[in-house]
């Protein structure tokens, strides 16, 4: 059993919301937690915007790729964090399971980069309360 504890992002396509918690994730705790990020159904690519607003944290994520679920990954986590109502996750036997039913600006008529930023601020308070809960050590 690994004593470092490990994290499953997932979102539907792992374009974007998983993509970005599992960045911020990586980028607050480095190496205190195994970080992987799947999507139930993964797109071919990830989301422009999605990739700006983390750049503009000075996170570059250019060079991930979309993926789906494994069973390497799963073999590697204790949490799977599910992001937005539409993915959804089986139960798997010893992995606990949390939705983060993230916040959706375009619900109010925002879009662009000003939705992306707002989408990005909501998943990195949750990231940075998770971080601290798994013991990652604060700056």
């Amino acid at each position: 059993m690994a004593t470092t504890p490990g994290v499953l992002f997932v979102c539907v396509k792992n374009g974007g919301k998983s993509q970005m918690g599992g960045a911020l994730m990586r980028h607050l705790a480095g190496d205190a937690v195994t970080v992987h990020t799947a999507g139930t159904k993964p797109g071919k690519d990830l989301n422009a915007e999605s990739v700006q607003s983390l750049a503009e944290l000075g996170i570059d994520i250019s060079t991930e790729h979309t993926k789906p679920i494994t069973a390497d990954m799963l073999a590697d986590v204790s949490l799977i964090i599910t992001l937005g109502k539409e993915a959804v996750v089986d139960p798997v036997p010893g992995i606990e399971s949390r939705n983060w039913d993230t916040d959706e600006p375009s619900e109010r008529g925002i879009g662009g980069m000003e939705r992306m930023r707002l989408v990005r601020d909501g998943i990195q308070a949750r990231v940075q309360a998770l971080a601290t809960e798994l013991g990652a050590p604060k700056d």
